[in-house]
């Protein structure tokens, strides 16, 4: 199949596009810095070109600083663009738990989910719990500043690449109209994470512990990031995914 990943050179997009390309299928890298199609969701600009002849778009686009933009405005321009070329299905990414927990970028998932749900293109949703990477990154961001950030939060965090392989079969089978859910395999307490990364990173910073107050706090405790029954399982613990980094 010939199969268009916005966001091809991301964390996640990149490796859904290597996943797919050893599996057979003709792949468009579709990004604002790639050169053969450049698209920009904010704009619409490069969309239409791009997505000629794709049976398939795995959308992996991301943005902080623009989400509402990129993730929901944008998403919309996808789509329409999507069905304008012909394309049969939408494969989103989300994130599981962005409907329980009240953080403004988990709102904009919502939003984003619900764009995908009424809009014009078959599609399937992958919800995924934190990945490893996201945990490495905020602490390596936080020990540039010398802090250690102790949080009480149960997790399920799960390797990128466990997830880029189950949005490559999703992208494979028909669309769903419907969410796969995959957590990580074992439900663990943020700050002991934090404390086996920072003795295999061996960084100086000052231990502070912290607790997130009202609703959003509540969530976090009550286990919001993380699900008991997903559809399906890392394998990869992140103690492993740290020895093997």
């Amino acid at each position: 199949m010939r199969i268009a990943v916005v966001g091809g050179t991301g964390l996640l997009g990149s490796l859904v596009v290597r996943e797919l390309e050893s599996r057979g299928h003709d792949v468009r890298v579709l990004g604002r810095h790639v050169r053969e199609f450049p698209v920009d969701l904010t704009t619409g600009s490069g969309l239409d070109d791009a997505l000629v002849g794709c049976e398939v778009v795995v959308d992996a686009s991301n943005s902080q600083s623009k989400a509402r933009e990129t993730l929901v405005d944008g998403c919309r321009r996808l789509l329409e663009a999507a069905h304008a070329a012909g394309v049969g299905q939408y494969v989103g990414i989300s994130i599981v738990g962005c409907d329980a927990v009240p953080m403004p970028y988990y709102r904009v998932k919502v939003e984003q989910e619900r764009v995908i749900e009424d809009g014009p293109v078959p599609w399937s949703i992958v919800r995924a719990t934190q990945f490893h990477e996201f945990v490495d990154s905020l602490l390596s961001q936080a020990t540039r500043r010398h802090v250690l950030p102790l949080l009480k939060v149960p997790v399920q965090t799960v390797a990128v690449a466990e997830v880029a392989a189950l949005m490559a079969d999703v992208a494979e089978a028909p669309p769903t109209g419907a969410t796969t859910s995959i957590a990580g395999p074992r439900r663990e307490q943020l700050d002991d994470l934090t404390r086996a990364w920072r003795d295999k990173d061996s960084r100086w910073a000052v231990p502070l512990r912290l607790r997130v107050p009202g609703k959003l706090g509540r969530a976090l405790r009550a286990g919001g990031l993380t699900t008991a029954a997903p559809d399906a399982s890392g394998r990869q613990t992140f103690h492993e995914w740290l020895a093997a980094r």
